[in-house]
């Protein structure tokens, strides 16, 4: 069976008080979850709150990462600086990098292999636009993500890694898809990775990531192929996310 995985984005939110309080009440509750929870702070704040976190069951991941080693990248942060800061997970190809940032799909599959490279676990986002799913090619968009990252990666590396399936029309809007559309999703990404492996197609872990709050965590995690969630301005709430862990587990 699968274990649950929520996954707090907290995008460019927050100050080190506002996250010492959240972390706190996050680890308070912590003993009661029954899935892995990780929390994605901002870049600066990684190291201090991973100090916080230890000892604790909650694990601290980055929302990017670069796709080099090192060198004369002004600004950005390799995959082996987040490990040495205590990072376990990095976010890659969130719909905001490949949006406003132009991020393709080439570029996430390296950064991918990347975060592989030092023993983090990648969480792979991909997902379609609104125009994209009115045109009903959503599925078309959704493989051609997967398959840049399978060329690159290889199968195996499935078996390392999470996916998030975040359709890009309900983040940050108030809206998201229904139970039934992110099943058929999620049920489309895992018979395409277990077309190349049964075994991982069926292990691979897969959020949904798109709105996701306490009043609808329960019936969207309700589904076969939803095993947790990717969840972004909830996880700002302690309350609220504890709720949608409590759901999900």
């Amino acid at each position: 069976m699968r274990r649950p995985v929520l996954a707090g984005n907290w995008k460019m939110h927050g100050t080190r008080a506002e996250n010492a309080r959240l972390v706190d009440a996050l680890i308070e509750a912590s003993d009661e979850a029954r899935c892995d929870v990780v929390i994605c702070p901002p870049l600066v704040y990684l190291w201090e709150i991973g100090r916080q976190l230890k000892d604790s069951p909650i694990g601290l991941g980055a929302q990017d990462v670069c796709a080099e080693a090192q060198g004369a990248f002004t600004g950005e942060v390799s995959a082996a600086m987040l490990k040495d800061v205590g990072c376990g997970y990095a976010i890659v190809g969130h719909s905001e990098r490949r949006q406003l940032y132009r991020e393709d799909d080439a570029l996430v599959a390296r950064k991918f292999v990347a975060v592989q490279g030092v023993a983090l676990v990648p969480i792979l986002c991909v997902g379609e636009t609104l125009d994209e799913r009115e045109r009903g090619v959503t599925e078309e968009i959704v493989a051609r993500q997967l398959d840049a990252v399978l060329a690159v990666a290889g199968i195996a590396a499935f078996a390392r890694a999470v996916v998030a399936y975040e359709p890009v029309w309900a983040i940050g809007t108030g809206k998201n898809a229904t139970p039934e559309q992110a099943q058929a999703v999620h049920a489309f990404i895992r018979a395409r990775i277990s077309a190349r492996d049964a075994m991982i197609g069926d292990g691979l872990r897969l959020l949904y990531g798109g709105s996701v709050k306490a009043a609808n965590a329960a019936e969207l995690f309700d589904q076969p192929d939803v095993d947790g969630g990717l969840v972004g301005g909830a996880s700002l709430k302690a309350d609220e996310f504890v709720r949608i862990c409590a759901a999900a587990a």
